[in-house]
C-alpha cells in the first residue's frame, strides 16, 4: 500500500471515525476517562492506537454528503456512551452502598469532592471506588476493556452503530439493579445498625443514666467497621463478577 492510497479521501474517512469511536471510547469508559488522566494523554493514546489497528479494519466507503458523515459520528458518540454507561453502572453499585454504609455508621457529613464527577460524595464510596479501581488493574480489567476495543473494531462496522431496544431495555433494568445491588452490599453494616440502635433503645429505657451520645455511637461505629471489613473482600468479588458480566454484555453486542 503506498502512501499516496493512504490520502485517498475513503481511507481519511475510514482513519477519521476509528480515531472518534476509540476517543470516545477514552472519554466514557471507566478507568481511561479518570480526570487523573490529562486530556493530551487520551488523546495521543487513542491516536497511538488508531494508527496500529488502522490496517486491521476495513476501509469505510466516502460519505455522499456531509449529514451523512455527521451521522456516522453521532452514532460513534453514542456506542461509546453506553458502553460507558453500562461500564459505569458496575461503579455506581459500589458508591451507593458506600452512601448507605456512610449513612448508618454517622458518616455523612465526611463528604469530600470526587475528583471524577467533580460532585460531594462520602469518603466511605471514594474509598470503595478507589479500591475498585486498584481491584480491576489486579484482574486486568483495563486489558479485558482494550481487548474488546479491538473486538469491536473488527466485528462492528465504522458508523454503524444503531442503538437497538434490547439495549435500551438492558440499560434501564441495570439502573434498577444498581440501587438492589447497592443496597445488598451494605446490607450487613445497616441490620446491624438497626440491631444496634434496638438494643440501645432497650437500654435507654432500661437505664435512663445511659449517655447515648457518648457511648452509643462510637460503639455503633466500631461494630460497624469490624463488619465492614469481614465483608470488604465479598464486595471487591461481587465488583469483579458484575463487572464480567457488564463486559459479556458488551461481547453478545459484536456478535
Amino acid at each position: 500500500m503506498s502512501w499516496y492510497s493512504l490520502l485517498q479521501p475513503d481511507h481519511i474517512y475510514t482513519f477519521l471515525l476509528l480515531f472518534v469511536r476509540l476517543s470516545t471510547l477514552f472519554v466514557f469508559l471507566p478507568f481511561f476517562n479518570h480526570m487523573s488522566i490529562s486530556p493530551q494523554i487520551k488523546a495521543a493514546f487513542a491516536f497511538y492506537l488508531t494508527l496500529v489497528l488502522y490496517p486491521i479494519i476495513p476501509v469505510t466507503p466516502e460519505p455522499e454528503n456531509y449529514a451523512t458523515l455527521f451521522a456516522a459520528i453521532f452514532s460513534e458518540v453514542i456506542m461509546g456512551l453506553i458502553a460507558g454507561v453500562i461500564l459505569s453502572i458496575v461503579f455506581g453499585i459500589l458508591s451507593y452502598a458506600g452512601e448507605q454504609i456512610a449513612f448508618v455508621m454517622g458518616f455523612s457529613l465526611a463528604s469530600v469532592i470526587d475528583p471524577q464527577s467533580q460532585i460531594q460524595s462520602p469518603l466511605v464510596s471514594q474509598f470503595l471506588l478507589l479500591l475498585a479501581m486498584v481491584i480491576l488493574l489486579a484482574f486486568n480489567g483495563h486489558h479485558i476493556i482494550l481487548i474488546w476495543m479491538v473486538d469491536a473494531i473488527k466485528a462492528a462496522p465504522l458508523g454503524g452503530f444503531v442503538l437497538s431496544h434490547e439495549i435500551f431495555d438492558y440499560v434501564i433494568n441495570a439502573m434498577a439493579n444498581l440501587f438492589i445491588m447497592g443496597f445488598s452490599l451494605a446490607f450487613p453494616i445497616i441490620a446491624l445498625s438497626l440491631l444496634s440502635d434496638i438494643i440501645f433503645g432497650m437500654l435507654m429505657k432500661t437505664m435512663p443514666q445511659f449517655n447515648l451520645l457518648v457511648v452509643g455511637f462510637p460503639i455503633k461505629i466500631a461494630l460497624s467497621m469490624a463488619v465492614w471489613i469481614a465483608v470488604l473482600g465479598s464486595m471487591m468479588l461481587i465488583f469483579k463478577n458484575e463487572f464480567l458480566a457488564a463486559m459479556r454484555v458488551l461481547v453478545q453486542w459484536l456478535q
